[in-house]
């Protein structure tokens, strides 16, 4: 989920200013309840620097759009974990 987001914010701000420094992580608890095991809610975290000046300013107003853009339209993982997805499993042997 975070490469994913990182790649989609990535292209969406260093339009306007390469980043001096990017990471993004994700963290989750797992949960063993009735519905067996599972991931808690999971956290994405983006810290990004941009150069100051202009395009900097540029790419740090744009930042929370890109995130909003990956996490609720682009990004297919998170997506994917975001709403509810069928898993069927199929067996094939020789």
């Amino acid at each position: 989920m975070a490469g994913c987001s990182g790649i989609d914010i990535d292209l969406l701000t260093s339009r306007l200013a390469e980043p001096e420094d990017f990471r993004i992580s994700a963290s989750a608890e797992k949960v063993r309840d009735g519905e067996g095991n599972h991931l808690g809610p999971v956290t994405v975290t983006v810290e990004v620097t941009f150069p100051q000046g202009e395009r900097g300013d540029a790419a740090r107003e744009r930042l929370p759009d890109a995130v909003a853009k990956s996490r609720d339209r682009l990004c297919t993982v998170s997506r994917t974990v975001q709403l509810p997805t069928p898993v069927d499993f199929e067996i094939t042997s020789g």
